[in-house]
């Protein structure tokens, strides 16, 4: 897994099923395979993550390379940014205000 693109959609119009309002979404950059993950805060992108990250390297055996993120709030903690370090993840991070330059992840939540 070279690249993962993600995103945060929310907070929906229309609550999900257990109350969720927000949905965060990563998407392999080479085969578009893609997974979602429901959330009733934004401040549970982190630990989304780490659930995606875990997952993905026991189904996979590969380990991600770099993740393309945005500069929202959930993503610029410093618990988030030492993970990535820590776990030799590369942050391409998202200039504000130019969501098409992480059209991956905003094309994947606008079919959602």
């Amino acid at each position: 897994m070279n690249l993962i693109h993600t995103n945060i959609c929310g907070p929906l119009n229309t609550l999900a099923r257990g109350g969720y309002s927000y949905f965060i979404t990563f998407t392999d950059d080479h085969s578009r395979y893609g997974y979602v993950y429901l959330m009733k805060y934004k401040s549970k992108a982190f630990a989304r993550f780490k659930e995606y990250k875990l997952q993905l390297e026991n189904h996979t055996g590969h380990k991600i390379k770099a993740l393309r993120l945005d500069q929202g709030g959930e993503y610029l903690s410093g618990e988030f940014i030492d993970y990535l370090k820590e776990n030799g993840i590369l942050s391409q991070w998202i200039p504000p205000g130019t969501p098409q330059l992480n059209g991956v992840a905003q094309r994947r939540n606008q079919t959602l």
